[in-house]
């Protein structure tokens, strides 16, 4: 009996994902293809990347931790072993939690990237997001930086706003993302299963009419009425029923859960749907910051984000619309567990990549080892790969608009991330 994983593997072998995918996949391939869609998942608070993607098997990892802080090679839960590793006779596996996201792994849609990082060192969650949001690795580029790493991606793209009919960007919180900074014509639309409505109703949608009308010559005024335009717009094109009521959202075969996060996924589904050139979008993934009682959060934080970044992928999958999505965190966390069933801020940490053009089913970044003297100060992952490299190729950056997304990164020889 073919069981779920051989399927997928089939379909994988036959190119039955291109079917799946509509033209958008075929047409990705070919020549001035529409750039997909870029998808950024931030963790907050800094994921164990060793609870994530661990080496099972090796010796250092056993010592320090707990079985219930680590990833296992047998039991009742082992790990998702990952084929295509990174070598050294390592057992690299993947969270049990995290079977949506394995067999897309074994599909070949999903990539494994260990040992990255913020080539800083700093155990600060606000520097650390501060510093990946500008897309620099320290304070001097932070002060002479006054926008965020995907506001001048967009430019690399002619993308500098000013046209009422499209949303190039969006975040899909209820703020706007850091690295959105200056790119002023960015929504945040965290949920759209009631509409865009505006604070106050219709009164309150009249009045902010009149105060920023769409004739308007001043800059303020201008800002104003391109929101309300924007919103008006992403509102108008919500499917309804004839009572008026929004029509639920309800993809073949996505099967969202129903919390914060797939909300946001959700919303960034639809608003790739719309058709209004929508180019980046940003996306929260919170409470990664497992000090204490880590092993049940961490479970459920695997579970919920791995579930749902499959639903959005069969989603965009069966829209035809071509994506790449980036999983990233500010930091890792220690090697040795503390003593309140956590882990304390670490460096190194893994990243992950899924979608369109990626070479998936396989590891990537090198190995720095977790015995002692190979430890970033002698307690945490050592970071060998910069995660802006990861960045700059799923990108797919030429040279020359490499210093201008993210300023003072080195030349290096590519992953071989992409295809």
């Amino acid at each position: 009996m073919t069981t779920r994983r051989d399927f997928l593997k089939a379909c994988a072998a036959a190119g039955a994902f291109a079917p799946l995918a509509g033209l958008g996949r075929l047409a990705f391939a070919a020549e001035g293809a529409p750039t997909p869609l870029l998808v950024v998942v931030f963790q907050r608070g800094g994921c164990d990347g060793l609870n994530l993607v661990a080496p099972v098997n090796d010796k250092p990892y056993i010592d320090a931790r707990t079985p219930d802080l680590r990833v296992l090679d047998s039991g009742e839960r082992p790990g998702l072993a990952l084929a295509n590793g990174l070598g050294s006779g390592l057992d690299f596996r993947l969270h049990p939690e995290a079977r949506p996201l394995f067999e897309l792994y074994e599909a070949g849609r999903l990539a494994v990237l260990h040992a990255c990082g913020l080539m800083n060192g700093t155990r600060s969650h606000f520097e650390a997001q501060d510093l990946i949001e500008r897309g620099v690795v320290n304070i001097a580029d932070y002060a002479r930086s006054d926008s965020g790493w995907l506001t001048r991606y967009l430019a690399t793209l002619g993308e500098r706003g000013g046209d009422d009919r499209r949303i190039a960007a969006m975040s899909a919180n209820a703020g706007m993302s850091a690295s959105l900074l200056r790119y002023d014509d960015a929504l945040a639309l965290p949920d759209l299963s009631g509409g865009v409505p505006l604070a106050g109703g219709k009164d309150a949608a009249a009045v902010l009419a009149r105060l920023y009308p769409s004739g308007a010559t001043d800059p303020v005024r201008q800002a104003g009425a391109r929101v309300l335009a924007r919103t008006a717009l992403v509102d108008a094109r919500l499917p309804r029923q004839p009572d008026g009521r929004l029509t639920p959202y309800a993809p073949p075969g996505a099967n969202y859960e129903n919390n914060g996060f797939t909300q946001g996924l959700q919303a960034i589904a639809r608003l790739a749907r719309m058709d209004v050139g929508l180019r980046v979008a940003c996306i929260d993934h919170a409470s990664w910051d497992t000090h204490d009682a880590q092993p049940g959060r961490f479970n459920g934080l695997v579970g919920q984000l791995t579930r749902g970044l499959a639903a959005f992928h069969r989603d965009m999958a069966a829209a035809g619309l071509p994506v790449r999505v980036v999983v990233m965190t500010e930091f890792g966390r220690r090697l040795r567990a503390n003593r309140s069933q956590g882990t304390d801020h670490g460096h190194g940490s893994a990243m992950l990549v899924l979608g369109d053009g990626v070479r998936g089913g396989r590891m990537f970044g090198d190995w720095p080892g977790l015995d002692t003297p190979r430890l970033d100060q002698g307690v945490d992952l050592a970071v060998t790969t910069d995660h802006r490299h990861v960045l700059a190729e799923v990108l797919a950056l030429p040279e020359r608009d490499r210093a201008a997304v993210f300023p003072g990164l080195a030349a290096r020889a590519p992953l071989g991330l992409t295809a």
